[in-house]
């Protein structure tokens, strides 16, 4: 196995017993007289010891804020800025640049055990974590790494993308967002982007940092899209927060919000990697999204059983406890065999995949699409099984499984809908 170097850092006296950054490289040896065990959900200590050190920190801070937070479709600022202090925000970004160095798995577990108690906040830190940060550490140069990134890792910025527009979502080279070169170099953007993560913080202004992409204007008449990706920092000169959008099915702790572009100045320092080559970029940055967010399906997944599980325990009907009847029996059994199916999709996945191989591939689009499919069909199954089985007490929003049931609907329409999985499992099935 390759080393992983996670930060452990952590903020809460409660979590006194997380370490300092460790740094730890395990290896298989030929002579040994047993057989070595292999937890594919953690395969090291490191792992093990971060998937404990965001339990406790999800049970001590996140579990208790949910309800409020999500009621008052308000984002917790504060709550995301102990990530920050934890080295969670750069998950994946090197240590060089703020942050912790870890492997694809440990962003799953970081995310699956978020979700588990707010799938809403784990959303904005997925948006910051991976759709910035991420990307820009793996598609960046050092002096655009070097301004963006240690903000970003610390939390003392908040950062999303911008892809998705009020006309083009799945058909993302339908977007319209222009960027049009400057005879002084630098790039003037034109458009509006919806959909967006992390858009707005406070409802007024936007958030600080965003990854865009943008149609070339230099693309000849029935040439395919050339798409360039560019940083754009808040108070950019037009560059405004169209609307806060509210009033969401679910994940509604999670700000999104309408971005707009009107002739935005964009230095030219600021274009990620070459102009036009950013459908690169997109391709291969969407596998650990897509990874990431069946992580959050995971979470989901496995609160909804464990929820589920013990109300059949407690629960009394007919003189015995609704675990004697096999209609609950069936949604309780049926819902942990999903759930551990996924996980072992999931997990898997991540084991194969390598944030630093070459950038114009996108190696494990199969997968990913296949494991973001199964395991967002998974949550919402899980959620509405466990709503079944408590309900009314899992129809009110006073227990965690309504709010559950409806966050999981994201999770087969955003980072890739369930069409478009379909359809690139089938295009890329006969290349294998």
């Amino acid at each position: 196995l390759r080393a992983i170097n996670i930060g452990a850092r952590c903020c809460a006296t409660r979590l006194s017993s997380c370490g300092p950054m460790v740094q730890m490289q395990v290896r298989s040896t030929s002579n040994s007289q047993t057989a070595p065990t292999f937890d594919l959900f953690e395969p090291t200590p490191v792992h093990t010891h971060l998937r404990e050190t965001v339990k406790t920190f999800a049970e001590a801070e996140v579990e208790p804020q949910a309800t409020e937070f999500n009621r008052n479709e308000r984002f917790n600022h504060s709550l995301f800025r102990k990530l920050g202090d934890m080295g969670m925000l750069g998950i994946t970004v090197p240590e060089e640049y703020g942050g912790s160095g870890a492997d694809v798995t440990a962003a799953c577990i970081v995310h699956e055990e978020l979700a588990y108690s707010d799938p809403a906040f784990t959303l904005s830190f997925l948006a910051h974590s991976l759709l910035f940060a991420n990307n820009l550490a793996r598609n960046g140069n050092d002096d655009q790494k070097k301004r963006f990134l240690p903000k970003a890792c610390s939390g003392a910025a908040v950062a999303g993308m911008c892809m998705s527009e009020p006309e083009a979502g799945t058909d993302v080279l339908g977007m319209r967002t222009i960027a049009k070169r400057r005879p002084d170099g630098d790039y003037e953007l034109t458009g509006s982007k919806m959909w967006i993560t992390n858009g707005t913080v406070d409802g007024v202004s936007t958030g600080d940092y965003f990854l865009v992409y943008a149609r070339s204007d230099s693309c000849q008449k029935g040439e395919a899209p050339r798409i360039s990706l560019f940083v754009v920092e808040k108070g950019t000169p037009g560059f405004t927060l169209g609307q806060q959008i509210r009033d969401k099915c679910g994940m509604r702790a999670s700000p999104t919000a309408e971005l707009v572009f009107d002739n935005c100045r964009v230095p030219a320092r600021n274009l990620v990697g070459e102009e036009g080559n950013a459908n690169v970029y997109m391709m291969r940055n969407l596998e650990i999204e897509r990874l990431c967010l069946a992580a959050m399906s995971c979470g989901i997944a496995k609160r909804s059983v464990e929820v589920m599980a013990k109300y059949a325990q407690d629960r009394k009907a007919f003189g015995r406890s609704l675990s004697h009847f096999g209609q609950v029996q069936r949604l309780v059994a049926e819902s942990y065999a999903k759930m551990r199916a996924g996980r072992s999709y999931l997990y898997a996945t991540a084991s194969r995949m390598d944030l630093d191989h070459d950038p114009t591939q996108a190696r494990n689009r199969l997968d990913t699409d296949g494991a973001k499919l199964f395991c967002g069909n998974m949550a919402k199954e899980c959620s509405d099984a466990a709503m079944q089985v408590l309900g009314g007490y899992g129809y009110v929003g006073s227990g965690v499984v309504e709010r559950l049931w409806r966050d999981s609907k994201l999770l087969e329409i955003g980072g890739g809908t369930n069409e478009a999985h379909q359809k690139e499992i089938m295009w890329d099935l006969p290349r294998q």
